[in-house]
C-alpha cells in the first residue's frame, strides 16, 4: 500500500503561490534630518575655523 508523504509545510501549490507573491522590499529611505544635521555641523566647523584663522 503506497501512501503519499504528508507535507507538513503545505502543498506544492500553496508554496508556489507563496513564492509568486511580491515580497515588499524595504525602500532605501534617506534620513533627511541626519543629512541636514551633518551639513549644519560641517558649516559650524567651517565658520569656527574661518573665525579662528582671522584672529591669528
Amino acid at each position: 500500500m503506497s501512501q503519499t508523504p504528508n507535507d507538513p509545510a503545505g502543498s506544492t501549490q500553496q508554496f508556489q503561490n507563496f513564492q509568486q507573491q511580491a515580497q515588499p522590499e524595504k525602500a532605501a529611505r534617506v534620513n533627511v534630518g541626519l543629512i541636514a544635521g551633518i551639513v549644519a555641523v560641517a558649516a559650524l566647523v567651517a565658520i569656527i575655523a574661518i573665525a579662528i584663522g582671522m584672529t591669528m
